[in-house]
């Protein structure tokens, strides 16, 4: 009865142990938690190396009005309105046209 149950016991044990270094679970060295080594056989990824301004089209737009060209596609822009020089007094709103009288 004994042998049998140690039999098992040992089994079972060398199952797990089977199970843990065929699964690449994580492992504990000097109170780390460190990955298996199974990701060291899988190819790296390629990432493409981002530009230096991710937003192109607004770069282009913003070097363009920086150059005082009109931006690609864009309507040309009616003129502002009218500033008077600074010391200017601006003219008095009309008055509003006063109502005929009504008719009896």
């Amino acid at each position: 009865m004994k042998t049998m149950r140690r039999t098992y016991g040992l089994g079972s044990i060398g199952f797990g142990l089977l199970l843990a270094t065929l699964s690449g679970c994580q492992t504990q060295v000097a109170g780390m938690t460190l990955p298996s080594g199974h990701y060291l056989k899988h190819p790296p990824q390629y990432f493409a190396p981002d530009p230096d301004f991710p937003l192109q089209r607004e770069l282009a737009a913003m070097q363009e009005q920086a150059a005082g060209l009109p931006a690609a596609g864009a309507a040309a822009l009616p003129p502002g309105p009218v500033v008077p020089p600074p010391g200017a007094v601006p003219a008095p709103f009309p008055a509003p046209p006063v109502p005929p009288p009504p008719n009896p």
